[in-house]
């Protein structure tokens, strides 16, 4: 039993009125800890018991069984409770070093599948750095909700069919003046921006690129073959970039794989008397259906008979309910979708079907660098390679200046710039805005994720001064001045469930610098190496931190070098 629930369980038994479910959740953390490691507050308990706040902690701490804590003490309408530190750190010690990697994780989940629609690309176009926050967010949720016992499933939903794409072909067909397999992805760019420039004045050119996205629809050999070498370029141009962040998908199913899957779609919403005509489109018109939802229209056939966007969003919904079985279905896609997956939602359900309760959309803020948005339709783009190599050179700079004689340099400051890009992101809470700025990103001081490599490379390099293999038989650990960090230590598990329940990767970031600054304070003030009594069970206490906070970085989807 983890001292939370010691706590919870002693106020239970003397306050009957009160379940473990609710104590649990009324139980504070102290800002200091001269108050305690944990608080209970009365106030909410002065109308049932009818008494001063004051006098209800005076009363449940006569009848407290203290035997299992340091002390208990009631100050004002707060019970606080000191846990036995030697007893806590030596726990807290074994249970790390015993379970290393797998400490914190749980088996909340039992196995059961999480499908997360993550990173999402658009072909034919480089992987601009907008694209991020989905790639690295959905992997630190897919991260996360394994450390919770779940399966998760990643799902990468390429951006490989819609009319952008018959605008592409229509573009090289009016333009190109070379086989298409020559073409490289930043050519068909500018094509790109050259045919969306042309389409806002000439209808005729919007017109050829609906046409050819329809011919694309409909099957047509030329077409299609077109499409294909676009999309194997960008494929081969988006898997550096994910080898560079380490990150792998269990399906590249993007849309254009539903596009034979969509006539039974539209065919179940016309059955269930929901598709409307509309000017020569089909409709579901969910203003009439829903009139309380405050939903526009959505169309799901254009008038020309092409599909649209959220058509082939509902025939990748049933389908991976019946290929996976979700129990949750997430969607890690920037917070201006919110109302199409309101739509998505809405229309599932009408449908009948009830497990879109369980599709869940994670909405993210926009990202800008240095200020500057990105648009690939107005030619204002920045890559994530670009800022990848940016992050690296920067990183690579700062090792060579700190320790110009560490073996493999580039690798190192590769782990480096792309560990700093990543937890940059992921360190704030997803819905806000974030501006990126590399040379504060890469800094080995602050709020970086440098900050936390360089504290797991200092804390191995301890270990390798000490030489010796700790005995986690002999932890003896008494010293007053490990107890904030032993406190982080024991606090993990409970970071690792609340992040997912809260649907908050950051607080997984905020944990790693909270226990990297609480490490790095004990490691300025002590004499982790003079040898004592205690000696190895501060070498415990460094390896504890490195097994934790290497996780944490894991979590995130970031390395954790040894050494910088």
């Amino acid at each position: 039993m983890d001292n939370k629930a010691l706590v919870a369980q002693a106020i239970a038994v003397a306050v009957p009125e009160l379940d473990l479910a609710t104590i649990t959740a009324k139980l504070e953390t102290p800002k200091s800890a001269d108050l305690g490691d944990a608080a209970f507050p009365t106030f909410t308990l002065a109308k049932v018991l009818r008494k001063a706040p004051q006098q209800i902690a005076t009363d449940i701490l006569a009848k407290i069984d203290q035997s299992a804590f340091e002390k208990v003490v009631a100050v004002g309408p707060y019970l606080n409770f000191f846990f036995d530190k030697n007893a806590t750190t030596n726990t807290v010690l074994r249970d790390v070093l015993a379970q290393g990697a797998a400490y914190g994780q749980n088996n909340d989940g039992a196995g059961a599948n999480i499908t997360i629609d993550m990173s999402s690309p658009n072909i034919a176009k480089p992987m601009s750095f907008g694209h991020l926050r989905s790639t690295v967010i959905g992997n630190a949720f897919a991260n996360l909700v394994k450390k919770n016992g779940y399966n998760p499933i990643k799902i990468n939903h390429l951006g490989d069919w819609g009319t952008q794409f018959g605008l592409m072909i229509a573009a090289y067909k009016k333009w190109g003046n070379k086989p298409i397999e020559e073409y490289s992805v930043d050519e068909l760019v500018k094509l790109y921006v050259e045919i969306n420039k042309a389409a806002k004045t000439d209808e005729a050119v919007a017109d050829a690129g609906r046409n050819w996205f329809k011919k694309l629809e409909d099957g047509d050999a030329e077409a299609v073959s077109l499409w294909q070498t676009i999309r194997d370029a960008s494929l081969s141009e988006f898997q550096e970039v994910y080898e560079r962040l380490h990150i792998t998908f269990d399906s590249m199913n993007g849309e254009a794989f539903f596009n034979d899957k969509m006539i039974p779609v539209v065919a179940e919403i016309k059955d269930k008397n929901l598709l409307t005509d509309s000017q020569g489109a089909e409709i579901v018109d969910l203003p009439t259906l829903l009139p309380d939802e405050n939903l526009p229209i959505s169309m799901i056939l254009k008038s020309n008979g092409s599909t649209a966007y959220i058509t082939r969003d509902l025939a990748a919904a049933e389908f991976r309910q019946r290929e996976y079985d979700f129990v949750k279905s997430l969607y890690v896609v920037g917070a201006e979708q919110t109302e199409h997956f309101r739509q998505l939602k809405a229309i599932l359900k009408l449908m009948g079907h009830d497990w879109s309760d369980d599709i869940e959309h994670i909405s993210y803020g926009l990202i800008t660098i240095n200020g500057e948005k990105m648009s690939t339709r107005k030619g204002n783009v920045v890559t994530l390679v670009e800022v990848l190599n940016m992050a690296h050179e920067a990183a690579l700079k700062q090792i060579s200046e700190k320790n110009p004689d560490l073996p493999n340099k580039d690798l190192v400051a590769e782990q480096v710039g792309a560990g700093a890009v990543v937890f940059n992101d992921l360190m704030n809470e997803r819905k806000n805005f974030i501006d990126f700025t590399p040379a504060d990103a890469v800094k080995f001081e602050g709020d970086t994720g440098p900050y936390v490599q360089y504290t797991i490379a200092r804390a191995n390099s301890i270990l390798r001064k000490a030489g010796v293999e700790v005995n986690v038989n002999d932890l003896q650990l008494d010293d007053a001045a490990t107890w904030d960090t032993i406190t982080l230590l024991k606090n993990f598990p409970t970071v690792v469930r609340d992040a997912w329940s809260k649907r908050d990767t950051s607080m997984t970031a905020k944990f790693a610098l909270r226990l990297a600054r609480a490490f790095n304070k004990y490691y300025a003030n002590s004499k982790i190496l003079v040898d004592d009594e205690q000696r190895n069970s501060r070498l415990a206490l460094v390896s504890a931190v490195i097994i934790v906070l290497t996780e944490a970085l894991n979590m995130l989807g970031v390395e954790a070098p040894s050494e910088m």
